[in-house]
Formats: structure tokens, C-alpha cells, sequence
């Protein structure tokens, strides 16, 4: 039996939704607790099918978790056991590899299966393997298993090729415990990086010049405990104020970090929308008639987020002319434009762009969500389409999207899951 979410579009939505903590954050905050010798308590976490495999893979390795209230994890690794990860779990989650990072750091060793999660085109993870080998480890690929050692982690100089948010995090956290200096050049800048850095400097680690392109890291002998609450979820803010823009008469988004968004309101602007940015709320107003055409060109934080062009691409049907959306960071993410097309859009991919002809009415029928973001794109599609849309594959939704038929349905959505064979 497969369970798939149907969803009947062309209601007007209107309300106030509240942003989760950040899954991208939560993810790698996760394998970060690892690295402490006492308790550390999250806020914030989202309740998302990757935080329960992030539960499971902790568990194996003898660390006690506890849900506290729905937002609040407890994680103790004060008795946890360095154990080789090789179960269903790590396949399933890409962030696994974070683990990596984390056990090598405190360890001097891990043994972990290939890691998982939506297939995007090549993600290799080639950056974070030549960062750990920077610091000292050995790196040996065996039976589809990585096994990574180090009798010491040195601090060193490592210039990233790619400002890769992966290797960023995971090269910091090997680094914490690293005797000496690293330095990480061409880091990553996301947000998410300066949350995983504030938990692990709550921990007792220095780390300094977060939310710049070097990070520098001075290694320490012990990490504590702390407290600590996951910033929003900017990917999430990004996908509801689309929905707004689509659908809503009048739409309030709280629990929004505007700055971090600044790259999505500015093209929604640009076509067209209407909106008011507070500290900590985005309110968007209906617009009448087509949408203006735009370019995208996706980049790494502060630029236009890969994980946003999906869903802005079923925005973009209803700009009148052609749109152009290119993707610099995943080159084979545009599955969702064939599932588009088969509600009435008129796209036409040439790798590593899409080229977005509107203004075209959608119609719902069945389509399937091949990945994480490529859902959220088919279910604001089929908000904006005429009849029922049949989404399949729901799973990849609910990986990163906590309790998206509940905010959707308090918004005036229509919408309801069913078992299918």
C-alpha cells in the first residue's frame, strides 16, 4: 500500500501560519550532539520523518534521546559507544554523512555505509573525505562502507573547492577536537552553518568568523553540554510565502527570519507581489491578474537557494511571457518540470536551464513527487489547479515539511490522504 495526498485545487487561502525550526539546521545539529560529553537540549525541532531516522541512528550508537514536548529533543552521549553505521537508517538520510564529521572528531574513527536521501544528480562527497585527510585521517572505501581513522586530527589549512554546506559542517566538526588551528577557506555561509557553530561554541568550542567565507577553528580537549534553539526554517518560509503569492487573499507567515529569505522576497517583488516585512513576519497581499516573467539563477547563501527554485518554478506558469530558471548548484534538478507539464504547464528543459512559458491554467491529475522539493513544487500546483490533483510518493514530503496538511488545511486548503495500492 502506498499513501498519497490529493489535494483539490482553486480555494482562496487566507490565515496565519508559524514556520518550523530549520530542517537543514536540525539535521546536522543532531550529529553535532554527539560531539559533547554531557546533555544537550534542542528547541525548535521539527517533527519531520529525518529527525526520527536521526533518533534511530543515535539509539544504535547507545546515546539516550528523549522527546521532551513535541519541539524539545534531549540528547545524552555521555555513555554512547562508537559503533559502524551500517543500517537501514543511514540509507535512508542523506545527513547521515554527518555523523562522519562527528565521530571522527571524537573518536578517531568511524566505519559508515553510503548515505542516502533524494537523488538530485552527483552529490559527491569527495570535499569532506580531502578535508578529513587534511586533518590527518585515512580514508578507505570498502564493500560500500567508508572507513575513516586518525590516530590525532591536526589543524591545517583547507581551501574548499565548492563552498559546499556539507563539508563545511562536516570539517568543522572533526576540527573541534583537532590539536591546533584550522582554517576552512571558501567556507559556506548559509545560516544553517552559523547555527550548528553558535551549539557547538555554547558546547565549549572556538570557532570564529561564522557567516563569513573563512572559518577558523582553535581545537579544544573537551566539549559540554548546552541548550540551544534551531533558527527557522528559511526553505519552509520560502515554500508558504510562494503558497501566498499563489493563493491567499491575505496570508501572515510568522516565525520568519526575513534577512534569510531576502534573495525570494526580492523576485517575488519583482513579479509582481505584494507584501509587509516585519522582524518576524512576512504578511502577503492577492494579486489581480498575471504575474510578470523573471529570471533565476541559483547560488549558494546570500543568492537565490536551489532548494527554492522548484517550488517557485509552479509560481512562475502564471507570469505572462517566459521565464528562465538555471540551476548552478544541482544540474539534473528539474524532474518537477515534467510532472508540471503534465498539468498544463508549458516547460521546456535544456540543462542547465528551464524555460518557463506562461501565463498557463493548470489541471489536476496524477503526478509523483521524486523528491523533497520537487513535493512541495506539485502541491503548490495543485493548489493553483482546477479539480483534484493525486500526488505519489509523499515520503520525500514528509522528510522535510512538518505537519504540512494541518497548515495547509487552517489556510482554507483542501486537501486529504488516501491508501492506494
Amino acid at each position: 500500500m502506498e499513501e498519497i495526498i490529493k489535494i483539490e485545487g482553486g480555494h482562496p487561502l487566507r490565515g496565519t501560519v508559524r514556520i518550523s525550526g530549520s530542517k537543514n539546521s536540525t539535521v546536522a545539529l543532531i550529529p553535532a550532539c554527539v560531539l559533547a560529553n554531557e546533555p544537550v537540549t534542542i528547541y525548535g525541532v521539527p517533527n519531520i520523518s529525518d529527525v526520527e531516522s536521526l533518533k534511530v541512528l543515535l539509539e544504535e550508537l547507545d546515546v539516550d534521546v528523549k522527546q521532551c514536548d513535541e519541539e524539545t529533543l534531549y540528547i545524552d552521549p555521555s555513555q554512547m559507544n562508537n559503533k559502524p553505521m551500517v543500517s537501514q537508517a543511514v540509507s535512508k538520510l542523506r545527513a547521515s554523512y554527518y555523523f562522519m564529521g562527528a565521530l571522527l572528531g571524537k573518536f578517531g574513527h568511524v566505519e559508515i555505509k553510503m548515505p542516502g536521501g533524494c537523488y538530485l544528480g552527483p552529490r559527491p562527497i569527495d570535499l569532506h573525505l580531502k578535508g578529513f585527510e587534511a586533518l590527518g585521517a585515512t580514508v578507505q572505501y570498502t564493500k560500500g562502507c567508508y572507513i575513516l581513522d586518525a590516530k590525532e586530527l591536526v589543524g591545517t589549512n583547507i581551501f574548499l573547492d565548492i563552498s559546499s554546506v556539507g563539508a563545511t559542517i562536516n570539517i568543522m566538526m572533526a576540527a573541534v577536537y583537532a590539536k591546533g588551528r584550522t582554517v576552512i577557506e571558501n567556507a559556506a555561509r548559509e545560516p544553517e552553518i552559523i547555527d550548528i557553530a553558535t551549539l557547538l561554541n555554547k558546547m565549549g568550542a572556538r570557532i570564529h568568523g561564522m557567516g563569513t567565507s573563512t572559518l577558523t577553528i582553535d581545537g579544544v580537549e573537551r566539549l559540554g553540554g548546552c541548550m540551544h534553539e534551531i533558527i527557522p526554517d528559511r526553505i519552509e518560509a520560502s515554500t508558504y510565502l510562494i503558497i501566498a503569492a499563489a493563493m491567499a487573499d491575505t496570508m501572515r507567515i510568522e516565525n520568519i527570519i526575513p534577512q534569510h529569505v531576502e534573495a525570494i522576497t526580492m523576485k517575488l517583488k519583482e513579479i509582481g507581489i505584494q507584501m509587509k516585512v516585519e522582524s518576524d513576519a512576512i504578511e502577503v497581499y492577492k494579486t489581480e491578474g498575471p504575474l510578470k516573467p523573471t529570471d533565476i539563477l541559483t547560488k549558494p547563501y546570500p543568492g537565490f537557494a536551489t532548494d527554492v527554485q522548484q517550488p517557485f518554478t509552479a509560481l512562475l506558469t502564471r507570469a505572462q511571457g517566459q521565464s528562465v530558471v538555471t540551476e548552478t548548484i544541482y544540474t539534473e534538478r528539474f524532474k518537477h518540470c515534467y510532472e508540471l507539464n503534465k498539468m498544463g504547464a508549458d516547460i521546456d528543459v535544456r540543462v542547465p536551464s528551464s524555460f518557463i512559458n506562461g501565463n498557463t491554467p493548470l489541471t489536476g491529475t496524477s503526478v509523483t513527487a521524486t523528491d523533497l522539493r520537487c513535493g512541495a513544487c506539485l502541491v503548490i500546483a495543485a493548489l493553483m489547479a482546477e479539480g483534484v490533483t493525486e500526488i505519489h510518493d509523499v515520503y520525500h514530503i514528509d522528510r522535510g515539511y512538518e505537519d504540512l496538511d494541518g497548515k495547509l488545511k487552517s489556510l482554507g486548503a483542501v486537501l486529504w490522504r488516501e491508501e492506494v495500492e
